[in-house]
């Protein structure tokens, strides 16, 4: 993966600076070259075959998504990973169907850019963690409540849990998640429900072997 030539694509010449930056802290590449439209991004991909393109999503003129559609129609092997401000909705969805390889969130410190970068150049697909956890929790929240295996929490229980786990209390829980005592009375047992226990410490002890939440936090 070294001596890597990175297209960065985006609108705005602050992001573009930003980002930019960021792909300065890695040694991996070498060059850096800019664009701010989609259009803009076919003619270069096409005089300069980058190793790589970020893409923003939300642009004039050609948007990421045409874009990414039109450069992978041309060259099926080119490696694109959309950047975006949304974790949530039909993004990410779009993005993967149009060809691109990744899809990470503008706020992603350098760490997660590099991963990102890794992953896509290696031949797999990189989401953003916030990304994953979007699609789990929506595939969960479609499944009817028999339809999970016994023992799967849903998103906002294992949030319950851990909290519980932390020594907060009801009304803290209730106050933080910006929910009624009564939900989180009615959530809390159907969480001992699935794990099947009758009292909080035996919750606690059943959830820490089962991984879902470690004693040394409780």
């Amino acid at each position: 993966m070294e001596g890597l030539r990175v297209l960065l694509v985006d609108d705005h010449s602050l992001v573009r600076a930003g980002v930019r930056a960021l792909l300065h802290a890695l040694p991996q590449v070498v060059s850096i070259d800019e664009a701010s439209s989609g259009r803009e991004a076919l003619e270069r991909v096409r005089a300069e075959l980058p190793d790589l393109v970020l893409m923003d999503i939300a642009m004039n003129d050609m948007d990421g998504l045409e874009a990414t559609r039109a450069i992978t129609a041309e060259q099926p092997e080119a490696r694109i990973i959309m950047l975006s401000m949304h974790d949530t909705g039909d993004f990410f969805d779009q993005a993967l169907r149009c060809g691109a390889r990744g899809y990470l969130l503008k706020d992603a410190a350098v760490a997660e850019l590099e991963m990102a970068i890794a992953a896509v150049m290696r031949g797999d697909v990189y989401l953003s963690p916030a990304v994953s956890r979007h699609l789990v929790g929506n595939m969960l929240a479609r499944q009817p409540d028999e339809a999970r295996p016994a023992g799967v929490l849903t998103p906002r229980q294992t949030e319950i849990l851990h909290l519980i786990g932390s020594g907060v209390g009801t009304k803290d829980i209730a106050r933080r998640l910006d929910l009624s005592v009564k939900t989180v009375e009615a959530h809390r047992a159907q969480i001992m429900e699935r794990l099947g226990v009758r009292d909080i410490a035996n919750l606690l002890l059943e959830a820490a072997r089962r991984g879902l939440i470690t004693l040394g936090k409780i």
